[in-house]
């Protein structure tokens, strides 16, 4: 038994995106227990995509948590990820989840789905793809650069191409449920000001719908836990303080 950060990634990502924050939250906070989650169809976590419901991902996290026997918890969500943290709220309850942490997070409003949240290009390419109800195909790799890559380095880029996989056309189109289970006095939102993503201004209408006031900006693009892991490692260990 015992308390985690518990890590989730988002659309087209593994697990093994948290490589380098996990790696540095191993060095500054060694005492601090870390678990990062494939989603199902994802990773390790094999199922078939097709069937891979916004219910099934947070059933799914809840179900780690469980095998890993914890207690108390802080529920990390990056971009999509965001979506499961509703139900694992609702799953845990408050007395096991210490804080929320949601980075560069798309959460649509109560009865809106993905595709009614974005914007610009990306909403282009996932409408396009998730049209026919199969799964959505990772996104092509200069797509994926433009998207997630800004000022990485060629290393940090290649962690992120080489972990990209199909994703569940369902998440983007399924309809939000109980996003008001989410306690902005406990709830924190890490936003990268160069997210070409899930665009700033879309972040922050979300922030002041929920009522989040701790925000930390960062001056990142998407995938700040590959390209700021020592920034990142130090707000997640800041926020972990209820835990230890």
């Amino acid at each position: 038994m015992g308390d985690a950060v518990v890590l989730i990634h988002g659309a087209a990502h593994t697990a093994a995106c948290w490589q380098p924050t996990v790696a540095e939250l191993a060095r500054s906070a060694p005492d601090l227990r870390v678990l990062a989650v494939d989603l199902p169809g994802r990773g390790d976590a094999v199922e078939d995509l097709r069937q891979v419901t916004v219910e099934r991902c947070a059933e799914h996290v809840v179900g780690r948590i469980e095998a890993a026997r914890l207690d108390r918890v802080m529920v990390v969500a990056h971009s999509m990820g965001a979506l499961t943290v509703p139900g694992i709220s609702a799953r845990l309850g408050p007395s096991r989840i210490a804080a929320t942490v949601l980075v560069a997070a798309l959460l649509p409003p109560e009865g809106a789905s993905v595709l009614d949240t974005l914007r610009g290009p990306t909403r282009w390419v996932v409408a396009r793809q998730s049209r026919d109800g199969m799964p959505r195909r990772a996104p092509h790799p200069a797509l994926a650069r433009w998207l997630f890559c800004n000022g990485m380095t060629a290393a940090q880029r290649e962690l992120v191409l080489s972990q990209l996989c199909d994703e569940s056309s369902r998440l983007d189109r399924e309809p939000v449920r109980s996003a008001g289970s989410i306690d902005p006095a406990r709830t924190a939102w890490v936003l990268p000001r160069r997210d070409r993503t899930v665009r700033p201004r879309t972040q922050r209408a979300t922030i002041r719908r929920l009522g989040i006031d701790d925000v930390v900006e960062v001056d990142a693009g998407h995938d700040l836990m590959v390209s700021h892991p020592q920034e990142l490692a130090a707000i997640l260990q800041r926020h972990a303080e209820p835990l230890r």
